[in-house]
């Protein structure tokens, strides 16, 4: 049996991050006059000057996700999924969700199906305390087969209350928050695995299916706005498609993950059933560790006392790179 991969699942990481690079090498013109960029292209959200504030623009969907959905006829968690991809790229940085804007492309529309969806997305903003101020939704039939949903959030922090990671130094701590599942990424992998093993009503040992484990909505890491708040915080990462590779986008350190969170059963199941390779799993999903918080020592004990579940997970080195294990996750 061959080993199950992410690139063969038709999604090339490798290929992704050459294609952004050159994307945003395009993007050269800048705003004169007031209110331009704060920083550069390629954290997890794009800063814009605002005098004593800094907001923030993020935009992401629920992906490959929707198919689970679509063939489960369950689109009530998709919406939670689309508020939490966003919002969790601005808590990274110690900003506020404040509104946010969805965007529906399909090829036909269904007011039971469009309900379901907005009572997710309603959820999600309950969650974040947010707004939806807006969208828009876009019949495109020929261009579009099923639904596509999306959006973008604006977020807000006072200047100095910021958190790029440039404060991260070797020997900081990296404390991992639990994720809910598989969130919203990996499902091109995921969704091949399950296909070729018993589909979506597969049982896992909890008596869950692997199609309501698939559609568990994503976590949304609100309180890491108390945390910052409560204690020094150097970085942070919201950990998503490309697993712990995300740790790159944080500074130009290494990081060095010797003790994982807890492996949800899910994931366990999809390394067996597709013959996954550990690299493979952590370079691809979030493997129960959807968020980190990387701290001085002294911070420790107050976040995990926050925190249900969150554990030291490893430290940052000098070198750059990413380790799990003592191996490197290339």
């Amino acid at each position: 049996m061959s080993n199950a991969t992410y690139r063969d699942a038709g999604v090339d990481i490798d290929l992704e991050a050459e294609s952004v690079k050159a994307l945003i090498g395009a993007l050269t013109f800048r705003r004169k006059g007031e209110f331009g960029m704060a920083g550069d292209l390629g954290h997890f959200a794009g800063l814009i000057d605002f005098g004593p504030y800094l907001l923030a623009l993020a935009t992401d969907g629920v992906g490959t996700k929707m198919l689970v959905a679509d063939a489960l006829s369950d689109w009530s968690t998709v919406g939670i999924d689309c508020i939490a991809m966003n919002v969790n790229d601005l808590y990274v940085m110690n900003l506020e969700p404040v509104a946010f804007v969805d965007y529906i492309a399909t090829d036909s529309l269904d007011p039971s199906k469009m309900k379901e969806i907005g009572s997710g997305l309603n959820e999600g903003a309950r969650q974040a305390n947010m707004n939806i101020v807006g969208g828009e939704t876009a019949t495109l039939k020929g261009l579009v087969n099923g639904l596509d949903l999306a959006g973008t959030c604006l977020g807000v922090q006072k200047r100095e209350k910021v958190i790029t990671g440039s404060a991260v130094a070797p020997g900081d701590l990296i404390i991992g928050l639990p994720s809910s599942g598989v969130h919203s990424n990996g499902f091109s992998l995921a969704r091949k695995i399950a296909l070729e093993n018993g589909g979506y009503n597969a049982v896992l040992s909890d008596g869950r299916t692997v199609g309501e484990a698939f559609l568990t909505p994503t976590r949304i890491y609100a309180e890491v706005l108390s945390i910052c708040s409560a204690c020094e915080v150097h970085g942070m990462c919201h950990v998503t498609g490309g697993g712990l590779l995300n740790f790159l986008r944080v500074g130009p350190y290494g990081f060095v993950i010797e003790e994982p969170m807890p492996v949800p059963e899910i994931f366990s199941w999809l390394a067996e059933k597709g013959n996954v390779t550990q690299e493979e799993l952590y370079r691809t999903f979030n493997m129960g560790m959807g968020y980190a918080v990387i701290v001085p020592e002294e911070s420790v004990e107050t976040i995990l006392e926050m925190v249900p579940g969150s554990a030291v997970v490893g430290m940052v080195v000098r070198e750059r790179g990413i380790w799990l294990k003592g191996n490197e996750i290339r």
